[in-house]
């Protein structure tokens, strides 16, 4: 069964490092550096980068969502956090490679052991915020080091095969789905910035391009992205960068109603003209690149640092998001529940693997014509391979699906919205400490979902309820427990996040995941994960605001594992009424023993 959205082929190779390394020490000795940052981010800063960007898997051969490599003349080193730390070890040459953890050892302390007094460090502004320099250019100055702006990028001079930068068609985003047309969406964004005393705001966030606009694109994998950038100012029409490739003529003809479109290539010399008349330009110092805040400091502007005030309006989504993403949800869930029935069908002949199991589920997500994508590549997990969090499969590692636990973790991306759900599935018999940390785990999921809180409590005093469980016996996770959750966007929005660093206050219209889970390292692992929907709690006897979550996700939680002493009466009626619904809402839409199955595992407790 063929992959549409994903493949299980590695693409590092280890053996490339040595020469590749080599010539880019030679390309930096030729520029008098004696050294260089290499981060795993685009010109974008996305979580989802195109060939083109893919600098540090060229180098290392790591291939993880995240990382950083420092190349000296004769030291190297290659940074990941504890996500990665197996896999860093696994894909790149440890002998070419120091293997650092982010926390332990990073790269500003590493760089002051390592970097030799008045050597050069050359950086790509381009790939860096000011947040990802600020202590590496202390700890560099600290021991008379200098950072050095490159441009072209050094790596980009050595890399003779380097692909082509994504020139994928734009699509207008119908206003079914968007709910709110792009001219009501700038106004509101000419009134914030005008309320500020900002004179324009540089949009440099693909995603909030998008939701802006009311485009969607292709020019990354799993995230309906166009890569483009914007200038909007408080009175007057955008300035839209977009490459003319990507714009049919009707695309184009649309755009200009709303701004003014140009070449990506002319937006800095746009920017410049504004900042020379001494103009305020809101950026967003997390998302926007140093090139960006230097290029306006240099010509004579001010730079206005705080979060892009689109990131907080695309969270809120509007009823047409809302009641999309619950459409996309149910549909989701079908697939889903036909998957499960299928595994359960599949599993005792031991002859799944993961890779089939990935691929059988996303065959069942492909019989719905509203589906473009998956949302990221599924994570399909047997046994110890569960014990890592962002585990993907290969066709090296690919492993059969036997007894004990088996984490699929997965999402469509649909026209309408955006899915991510994660069961674990109990594969013929599990210990009793495996049906305790379960359980736990459960709870730690069923308590986000049942909570009620003031208007203004961040998802930082929410995340405990969701370990209380796990923490009651010495045990705890080390991701946050859910994120943000895009309307056909990326399925990892911000700015609101469950973890214990989630300062934004919810607000009603955010969605999220909420996702605790428990890894037993080399043995097991579970999460158990569904979307919610912010939204507002009446208390006729209150005397403040109250939100609560409503549930977008619908598919069986496998009831096999529970230990119900560990379980309150109360989370036994959530889990009760949870499975009624999902059974209501699904069971029109499955026949023959499809249903059947979905009647049995939703029985009440």
């Amino acid at each position: 069964m063929a992959s549409r959205f994903q493949s299980f082929v590695p693409k590092s190779d280890r053996s490339q490092c040595a020469p590749r390394l080599k010539a880019l020490r030679q390309n930096l000795h030729s520029l008098s550096l004696d050294g260089l940052i290499v981060p795993r981010t685009d010109d974008y800063q996305g979580e989802y980068v195109p060939d083109c960007a893919e600098r540090l898997a060229w180098l290392t051969s790591f291939t993880g969502s995240w990382g950083m490599a420092i190349a000296l003349q004769d030291r190297a080193a290659l940074f990941v956090d504890g996500r990665y730390t197996e896999q860093a070890r696994d894909q790149s040459d440890v002998s070419l490679f120091e293997q650092c953890h982010l926390m332990d050892e990073p790269p500003h302390q590493w760089l002051e052991q390592a970097l030799p007094a008045n050597a050069r460090l050359g950086y790509d502004p381009t790939l860096h915020t000011e947040d990802s320099l600020t202590r590496i250019r202390q700890s560099a100055a600290k021991i008379g080091a200098t950072l050095v702006a490159c441009a072209p990028n050094p790596i980009d001079q050595v890399w003779t095969d380097q692909p082509a930068p994504p020139m994928a068609a734009i699509a207008l985003h119908p206003l079914t789905f968007a709910g709110e047309p792009s001219a009501d969406k700038l106004k509101r964004i000419q009134d914030k910035l005008s309320a500020e005393k900002a004179d324009a705001l540089l949009v440099t966030d693909p995603h909030n391009l998008a939701w802006i606009f009311n485009i969607r694109g292709k020019d990354v994998s799993h995230t309906p992205l166009p890569h483009g950038r914007a200038l909007i100012p408080t009175h007057g029409k955008p300035l839209l960068a977009l490459a003319a490739q990507k714009l049919t003529p009707e695309i184009r003809t649309a755009l200009a109603l709303l701004a003014e479109v140009i070449e990506p290539d002319a937006l800095p010399a746009a920017i410049e003209q504004m900042a020379a008349q001494h103009k305020s330009i809101r950026i967003d110092p997390a998302t926007a690149s140093v090139h960006f805040i230097g290029l306006i400091e240099k010509a004579g502007g001010t730079v206005l640092r705080g979060l892009d005030p689109v990131s907080l309006m695309k969270a809120q989504k509007n009823d047409a998001e809302k009641n999309g993403t619950r459409a996309a949800h149910l549909r989701d869930g079908v697939a889903m529940t036909r998957f499960l029935h299928w595994l359960d069908q599949e599993a005792p002949k031991e002859q799944v693997t993961e890779i089939a199991a990935a691929e059988q589920l996303e065959a069942f997500r492909c019989e719905s014509p509203l589906l473009v994508d998956l949302s990221f590549p599924s994570i399909s997990a047997s046994g110890a391979h569960a014990a890592l969090p962002h585990y993907r499969v290969s066709t090296i590692s690919n492993a059969p699906i036997n007894a004990g636990f088996f984490l699929i973790d997965s999402g469509g991306q649909y026209q309408d919205g955006t899915t991510d759900i994660t069961r674990t599935i109990a594969i013929g018999p599990v210990s009793d400490e495996m049906k305790d940390r379960y359980t736990r785990v459960l709870k730690g999921m069923i308590a986000i979902a049942r909570a009620v809180f003031p208007k203004g409590t961040s998802g930082a005093q929410l995340d405990a309820l969701a370990r209380q469980s796990l923490w009651d016996i010495g045990c705890d996770f080390d991701h946050g427990t859910g994120h943000g959750v895009g309307s056909f966007l990326s399925v990892h929005e911000g700015p609101q996040r469950l973890s214990k660093i989630g300062t934004t206050p919810l607000e009603i219209g955010m969605i999220l995941s909420d996702e605790p889970g428990y890894y037993k390292a080399g043995a097991y692992g579970i999460r158990i994960e569904n979307l919610v929907l912010v939204e507002p709690r009446d208390f006729p006897q209150g005397d403040r605001p109250m939100l609560g979550f409503e549930t977008l996700t619908f598919a069986p939680i496998d009831t096999r594992p529970i230990d119900q002493s560990l379980m309150t009466a109360s989370e036994i009626s959530w889990l009760n009424s949870y499975h009624a619904e999902v059974e209501k809402r699904l069971s029109p839409h499955l026949d023959g023993a499809a249903k059947s199955w979905l009647q049995q595992a939703t029985r009440p407790l």
